[in-house]
């Protein structure tokens, strides 16, 4: 990945320097400024460093490639760059693989390919990794879940306790219900037992 830098005494007119010195579209690149104290007489410097995210995602594919190769795996990929985002949907001969149990595999290899990028550019775009869907889908299930749920706990008053989910799934739960004013949800447990409750008001 090739790292794209300028340097100046002024940090806020680095940005435009860099795009029009290398022709890059804000849009497209992830960047950051780091600051570097001179002398009392030399004064402050700044550099900026900027990396465009499409050759985030070249070097994102050749690096699943060579791990999924490992694993007899055979993957393809589908980029969307969006909003300094990079969404990354992979579809294989044996999904299940990938995605792993409540989607345990998929999120481990998000994380890895996350610190893999800090490791190489010392920056991080948002980067997310999906199969088939599955994390839209995953949240649409949620979501039905935890409506059906409060329904019940709304007809019946009996409060309900959810199976054990990870934080980004509680969350959704939350979010799902937050404008249900009949009932409240919290977390409870300790982790990786932690689980969301919903009782009646």
């Amino acid at each position: 990945m090739q790292i794209y830098e300028v340097e100046g005494k002024d940090p806020s007119e680095l940005i435009e320097k860099l795009l029009k010195k290398y022709n890059l579209d804000e849009n497209q690149i992830i960047y950051h400024t780091e600051e570097h104290k001179g002398s009392l007489f030399k004064g402050t410097t700044y550099t900026l460093k900027a990396v465009e995210l499409s050759s985030i995602t070249e070097f994102i594919e050749n690096y699943l490639r060579t791990l999924f190769a490992k694993l007899k795996l055979e993957v393809t990929y589908d980029f969307d760059i969006e909003a300094n985002q990079i969404k990354v949907n992979m579809n294989s001969n044996n999904n299940a693989i990938l995605i792993g149990r409540g989607g345990q595999t998929l999120n481990a290899l998000q994380n890895i390919v996350r610190q893999v990028i800090i490791t190489e550019i010392d920056m991080l775009p948002v980067i997310t990794l999906d199969v088939e869907n599955y994390k839209n889908k995953r949240i649409e299930n949620l979501e039905r879940l935890a409506r059906n749920i409060a329904k019940e706990v709304i007809e019946t008053g009996i409060t309900a306790t959810l199976d054990n989910m990870n934080s980004y799934e509680r969350r959704i739960v939350h979010n799902a219900l937050a404008s249900v004013k009949e009932v409240s949800t919290y977390s409870e447990g300790t982790e990786p037992n932690r689980h969301v409750v919903i009782e009646k008001n």
